[in-house]
């Protein structure tokens, strides 16, 4: 059975799977800036109790997710496997950032920190946690339908 037909046998469309984690990706690039901008001061982002993060390396995260989406939806528009396969090295590289970003949220040690704040909506680690292994999962997904011709 074919991608195709085994896609259409469980009543899965690939590419509206495929479009829906891509606004998701979207949706994680533009919260990780919008939460951690304000948070960085003097080129470091740091509060209290928790390690702190280079302001390079959210410059990094969102300049390769602005350039990654642009990629991927071109490849998912023109169906070119070449410009996917860009796409997912951009992907895989949010991620690796991503994930470093979210390991600010490891305890700092400090004898004087305090301890981490609660989580909320907009604060804590909970939401970073859940879109960065996000993106892992996605970008595992994205490189199963561009190697598989389920693009």
């Amino acid at each position: 059975m074919t991608g195709a037909e085994w896609g259409k046998h469980l009543g899965v469309e690939w590419s509206n799977v495929t479009w829906f984690l891509t606004a998701l990706g979207a949706v994680v690039v533009l919260l990780t800036r919008v939460r951690l901008g304000g948070a960085v001061v003097d080129g470091t982002g740091k509060s209290s109790g928790n390690a702190g993060y280079s302001a390079a390396l959210l410059r990094i995260h969102t300049t390769a997710g602005a350039l990654t989406l642009l990629v991927w939806i071109v490849a998912l528009l023109t169906l070119r496997r070449e410009i996917a396969l860009l796409g997912l090295a951009g992907w895989w590289l949010l991620t690796v950032v991503g994930l470093l970003l979210l390991a600010r949220w490891l305890p700092s040690g400090g004898k004087h920190s305090e301890h981490t704040r609660g989580d909320a909506w907009g604060s804590g680690a909970g939401l970073s946690l859940l879109g960065h292994i996000g993106v892992l999962l996605g970008s595992g997904y994205f490189t199963w339908v561009t190697l598989t011709d389920r693009l």
